[in-house]
């Protein structure tokens, strides 16, 4: 009893040295590392919101490079920040992570995000950025690909890099053109104006997707953006293929814009269990609508395969979409998938054809959502609506 006492004294000393020893600055301090990068980061949020850019270089490596910064002067921004995710710390030098956000003044009612990796040197006691690009598997932002040229329209803001003020001009006429024509075909429940993003190039387009520029090389045009996003989900951005988009005529110019500004305006009844023929075909469905085109002008890979007499036997799966597929094959699955849409509108109407649009991605799941909608909303089943639309393929098209 008496050693555990003289034990339990003798720790008590030893406790009460290293007390001493570290109010006396004998052990480690914390490190404040990631404090002082965030307020670093929050610095340089700060002199872009303010487009100071002395604040701004004071927050970069001595030979670091503001061009980055003199581009995003002309970008209407209404917030930028940063958001510390990690950090990796070797003496002077780091490797950060960051969530940036930023919104876009007048457009974007939520931030849209993007992951960062920054790589910073502490020179004097004042961490600095020495580079700011794209996180492993990220995404470009417009104005990393060089000086943004802006161009307001009535419904829509349009932001190019390599692209002329004329030619983005033309881009804001074909955006304000189908604003009104979505929102009629739709309803208003939706912003109401559209922020398009052209490249110099489809492998700008490629870096804005963060994908291979292989799969996007017949595409004119996609939207981004959360599906059943609400007002406080990311913003949509429509990305054009200028290489592609340049090959059309006016008429399918105005269609693409069209198609795409539609997937803008159903985002927030478009989920997980929206099948990509109705989402795809109502897009066509409003981009083609009161333009007078017929059944086989527009669809004519479809056509070529009824005449052939290879009616699908099913509405096009979602693996039919694919952009790196057959082209062939990806046009009979839009053409379907319009032509589906088409069947609904002219059979049970245009206001039947909102609602079971609304009432499929309502559902949130795949499994029963198109069953459901077909029972609830047209009053058939499926197995009636493909054989309704195999005979609409048939009388328009064969």
């Amino acid at each position: 009893m008496a050693g555990r006492r003289r034990a339990s004294r003798a720790g008590c000393s030893l406790v009460l040295l290293l007390a001493v020893l570290v109010g006396c600055g004998g052990g480690p301090s914390p490190d404040t590392a990631s404090a002082d990068v965030q307020r670093v980061l929050d610095r340089r949020a700060a002199a872009v919101l303010d487009r100071n850019e002395s604040a701004y270089r004071a927050t970069e490596e001595p030979s670091g490079s503001t061009a980055e910064f003199t581009r995003l002067r002309a970008v209407p921004l209404a917030a930028w920040s940063y958001r510390l995710t990690d950090l990796h710390r070797s003496g002077d030098h780091a490797t950060a992570g960051a969530e940036l956000r930023y919104r876009i003044e007048g457009y974007d009612r939520a931030p849209v995000t993007a992951a960062r990796t920054l790589r910073l040197v502490r020179d004097g006691g004042t961490w600095r950025v020495a580079s700011d690009v794209p996180a492993e598997r990220a995404s470009q932002q417009l104005w990393e690909q060089g000086a943004v040229t802006v161009v307001r329209g009535a419904h829509s803001l349009v932001l190019g890099v390599g692209q002329s003020g004329e030619r983005l001009r033309a881009y804001a006429g074909l955006a304000d053109r189908a604003v009104p024509a979505v929102t009629d075909a739709w309803g208003a429940d939706w912003s109401g104006h559209v922020v398009v993003l052209v490249p110099k190039s489809l492998e700008g387009m490629a870096g804005l997707l963060g994908a291979p520029a292989s799969g996007y090389r017949g595409i004119a045009a996609v939207t981004t953006g959360e599906a059943g996003g609400t007002s406080r989900a990311p913003a949509d951005r429509i990305i054009v293929n200028p290489d592609a988009y340049g090959l059309l005529g006016d008429f399918g110019k105005q269609v693409v814009l069209s198609h795409e500004t539609t997937h803008v305006a159903t985002r927030a009844h478009t989920t997980a269990a929206t099948p990509l023929w109705l989402s795809e075909g109502f897009a066509d469905w409003v981009g083609y609508r009161g333009s007078g085109r017929t059944a086989t002008q527009a669809a004519p890979e479809l056509e070529r395969a009824v005449l052939d007499g290879h009616v699908p036997a099913a509405l096009p799966d979602d693996k039919d979409f694919g952009f790196a597929g057959d082209a062939a094959r990806l046009a009979r699955a839009y053409e379907g998938g319009w032509m589906a849409c088409r069947l609904i509108a002219d059979h049970w109407g245009e206001v039947r054809l909102n609602e079971f649009y609304r009432a499929v991605g309502d559902h949130k799941k795949r499994a029963g959502s198109v069953e459901g909608a077909l029972r609830d909303v047209l009053h058939t089943t499926p197995e009636n609506f493909t054989q309704q639309w195999q005979a609409y393929l048939k009388a328009q098209l064969g």
